[in-house]
């Protein structure tokens, strides 16, 4: 056996003792950072089962408030808020799209702000900026009136005191900035229309938004709540909330032979017992060669796969108020929930903030689709059969008839505008998509001419 030297030994010897100083410094750095991150000074003093837990029943007369515009205050460490600017700057500085189309980037990070409405605080709320287009867009302008996503109990792991914080019985709830909405009442009168008529929709309220990040409040304008769908929205407008969620985006979301992908698929329930057979079957049957062999049985499946008379509603409801940044011309704004009561999917229309007019890129859809393409098979195929096409038009008629009569939606029309009008007229330039207060005052007149002329052009189509 070879010996080995003293200086071998003492060299390993002073190894050892260099490693072993190296993992004590480790040990102490890393408990030093677990005692940083339990310290919370945060005085909960405001917290109230009432307005602040989880058990509390959803409070839609004091969150969706009709007759008042509500205040929320959020403030924003000055260190969060340049974070904050910093991960909005690096998501969209690179890229670039054609206006209403989509661009596949991540949502922007959440950050902690108190919330404060009714001199009440709800506390670490996460927020994070929200939008695709619109995002994109009033970041390139320089505009400083970006949409908010709200999650109250997004840091209940850091601050364990708000595990399940809510807000009045909600989790999560959008300030939607009004886009290129010189009415600023578009996003609620479509959301609030759809829902008058049978058909899934979010609640929506006006506000004004102030945020501090430091400087003191400032004004931001007025905004739109909007419900959150897998919130809220499937687990009240439907008997069970159980059922699969999925908010489409992308090629995908056209439904055309080739496109399926279930990575524009997006599950926002039961995420981790995925599988997509729902809407994998949606588009198997809305391609399939029955449809053109043997119609009858293809009628019969699809039916038992997606709920064709919701659809049906939803194109006669869409179509008369003119949509253009939804399906049949963009793809996305829609969700589709597995309704559990009948294991069919059903059309839940989103974002209406540039309804109510023509549109871009050649205009909303014409009354009867006719100029809709195979890229978009779920209008293209299913419009094409005249038993659809009667009932679709059965509720162009009970549309205009029951839900956007002239008068009533005139008078609503007038009822916003004298809500609002203190507020818009105080927006500040930066904060605001209009230039001057008459943009305001036309853009209500044009909405109001527009209700009369769609019903003129239903009557004429139909007749």
């Amino acid at each position: 056996m070879k010996k080995i030297s003293l200086f071998t030994t003492t060299l390993l010897l002073l190894i050892f003792a260099a490693c072993r100083d190296e993992n004590l410094v480790t040990e102490v750095e890393e408990e030093e950072e677990e005692e940083q991150e339990i310290v919370d000074m945060t005085d909960y003093s405001d917290w109230d089962d009432a307005t602040h837990s989880s058990a509390a029943t959803l409070n839609y007369d004091m969150v969706f408030n009709q007759s008042e515009v509500l205040r929320f205050d959020i403030t924003i460490d000055s260190d969060d808020w340049t974070s904050m600017q910093s991960n909005l700057s690096s998501i969209l500085s690179s890229g670039s799209s054609r206006p209403g189309e989509s661009l596949d980037f991540d949502d922007p990070s959440f950050y902690p702000c108190s919330f404060k409405f009714n001199d009440t605080e709800w506390y670490h709320v996460g927020i994070r900026y929200k939008g695709n287009s619109s995002l994109q867009s009033t970041y390139r302008s320089g505009l400083k009136k970006f949409s908010f996503k709200l999650d109250f109990d997004e840091f209940e792991d850091d601050y364990p005191a708000i595990k399940n914080q809510r807000f009045y019985g909600f989790k999560q709830l959008n300030l939607k900035n009004n886009y290129l909405d010189a009415s600023e009442m578009r996003e609620k009168v479509g959301a609030d229309l759809f829902r008058q008529f049978g058909l899934a929709s979010p609640q929506t309220a006006f506000c004004v938004v102030y945020v501090d990040y430091g400087s003191g409040p400032q004004y931001y304008g007025v905004y739109t709540i909007v419900e959150e769908v897998d919130d809220s929205v499937i687990k009240t407008q439907f008997a069970d909330g159980s059922g699969n969620l999925y908010k489409p985006d992308g090629d995908a979301a056209s439904f055309a032979s080739g496109s399926y992908d279930t990575s524009e698929m997006e599950l926002k329930t039961n995420e981790d017992s995925a599988n997509y057979s729902d809407v994998r079957a949606l588009y198997d049957i809305i391609n399939s060669s029955e449809r053109t062999s043997d119609v009858e049985a293809w009628k019969t499946k699809l039916e038992a796969v997606f709920n064709v008379d919701v659809f049906l509603k939803y194109l006669a409801a869409n179509n008369i108020i003119q949509n253009w940044d939804t399906y049949g011309l963009m793809t996305h704004n829609y969700y589709l929930y597995n309704n559990p009561d009948n294991s069919m999917l059903t059309w839940i229309p989103w974002d209406n903030n540039e309804a109510f007019q023509t549109g871009k890129n050649g205009g909303a859809l014409s009354l009867g689709m006719s100029e809709v393409s195979s890229s978009w098979p779920l209008i293209k195929y299913i419009i094409a059969q005249p038993e659809y096409e009667a009932i679709y038009e059965g509720y162009l008629q009970q549309f205009i008839d029951e839900v956007f009569v002239p008068a009533d939606i005139i008078s609503t029309y007038s009822t916003y505008y004298d809500l609002i009008k203190e507020y818009v007229y105080a927006e500040v330039s930066g904060y605001s998509f209009l230039s001057n207060d008459s943009q305001f005052d036309s853009a209500v007149e044009t909405l109001k001419t527009h209700v009369q002329t769609r019903n003129n052009l239903v009557e004429s189509y139909l007749n």
